[in-house]
């Protein structure tokens, strides 16, 4: 069994990984992610995954797997990450309502082999989201839960915010925020399996 390692806080991704039968070790990087910057914002999720998944993979000892991520929407060319107020939250949903935005997810998948970071794969998974064209009142009340506040793109699709999403076209996990069949594609190409990961305990 490989030791696998999510460097990343996010509920979602968690949960993700042990719905899916995998029980990872966790510890987040405190990376500073307004410090760096991309063209785009792909490129961005790919930059901040890595920068999470490096720094996280440099404390480490012995062999594992690390994988770190970073989701953002993307909306008119626009990245956008967590909403820093319930201010902010709202006017966001009242301009994404009824419209169609990207969700990004960089991944990125670091073999640490004593002690030492080795190989390093970086992908980002994309997909469409089509958002409902919820009230005022009904915006207020979603805002109103704190759950916007807490994730990219001031949405879930797998809590209150599910009421509001229409449609995705693409891989539904990666909207949470991790791709299980992008990370399964990563782990053969270092040549594992998904059972080869640590599995919930039964």
């Amino acid at each position: 069994m490989t030791r696998f390692l999510l460097a990343s806080a996010s509920s979602g991704r968690l949960r993700t990984l042990r719905n899916a039968g995998v029980e990872p070790e966790v510890e987040v990087s405190g990376v500073d992610e307004d410090a760096i910057t991309a063209a785009t914002p792909a490129e961005l999720v790919r930059e901040l995954a890595h920068a999470k998944a490096v720094t996280v993979a440099g404390r480490q000892r012995g062999e594992l797997l690390v994988l770190g991520c970073d989701s953002l929407l993307e909306l008119d060319g626009c990245a956008l990450g967590k909403p820093a107020s319930a201010e902010e939250a709202i006017a966001r949903w009242k301009s994404m309502r009824g419209r169609t935005a990207v969700l990004h997810t960089g991944h990125t998948l670091i073999e640490v082999v004593d002690s030492a970071v080795g190989r390093v794969l970086d992908r980002v998974a994309s997909t469409e989201v089509r958002f409902a064209d919820p009230s005022d009142a009904e915006v207020e009340a979603y805002v109103g839960t704190g759950e916007p506040l807490r994730v990219a793109g001031a949405f879930t699709i797998d809590g209150f915010g599910g009421w509001f999403v229409e449609a995705v076209a693409g891989d539904h996990h990666n909207v949470v925020g991790l791709s299980l069949p992008l990370l399964r594609r990563m782990l053969l190409d270092f040549g594992y399996a998904v059972t080869d990961l640590p599995a919930q305990p039964t």
